[in-house]
């Protein structure tokens, strides 16, 4: 079994920063022109044009290619998020078996190595924080297209056509767990309601009840 968990908007205190070659940390945002100033940070979007030439997406992909030492002290993504149970998941299933779906960097395995960002596809964010479906992103797909195990998703609303668009070359089941009385519309995706009161953040109660036991995917 893969689990693919959304992202979040907390994140670690020790998180670390990409740099522009003039040592500046570079935090990501979805609109870099609308964030606040005087942070002492320099905000761009993943895929902005870096000093060197290349985006830093391709930088950040280099830096995981060839980490080194990680002076940079970035985080795996399992570890950069501060709820929990992306810890119980990655003990439970695997680093290797567990993805993120970022907003900002796309579909992510649990360790890769991943800077501080605040990008979100959230109605209530701010909007440097906000990614809209006309932003362009070359988000990394990092689940293998010939998976034969299943997929178990558990996102939020605002995220399903985000992983349907970076799933939709996958055949391997894909299992959705939501909790509306509206059945979203995911195509390729076996749903599957899960009842609670809960409405923030319900995903981390359903993850927890799978490892549990208290739910199955029959």
């Amino acid at each position: 079994m893969i689990i693919v968990i959304q992202c979040a908007a907390s994140k670690a205190p020790n998180a670390g920063c990409l740099q522009r070659r003039d040592r500046k940390n570079v935090k990501f945002v979805a609109h870099p022109e609308c964030a606040p100033t005087g942070t002492g940070c320099v905000y761009a979007r993943p895929d902005d044009i870096t000093d060197t030439g290349r985006s830093w997406r391709e930088e950040l992909r280099e830096y995981n290619a060839f980490p080194k030492d990680n002076p940079l002290r970035l985080l795996p993504a399992w570890q950069l998020y501060q709820n929990k149970t992306y810890k119980l998941l990655a003990e439970c299933y695997g680093l290797d078996r567990l993805y993120i779906l970022s907003a900002g960097w796309g579909l992510i395995r649990s360790d890769f190595l991943t800077p501080l960002y605040d990008i979100t596809f959230s109605n209530s964010a701010c909007n440097y924080k906000r990614r809209r479906k006309k932003d362009r992103y070359k988000d990394l797909r990092m689940l293998p297209k010939m998976t034969v195990d299943p997929i178990v998703f558990f996102i939020g609303k605002a995220y399903i056509g985000f992983a349907c668009e970076l799933t939709k070359e996958i055949e391997a089941e894909k299992y959705l767990f939501y909790n509306s009385k509206d059945v979203p519309h995911a195509p390729d995706f076996v749903l599957k309601r899960y009842v609670t009161k809960i409405r923030t953040n319900w995903h981390y109660y359903c993850a927890k009840d799978l490892m549990a036991g208290a739910i199955d995917l029959d």
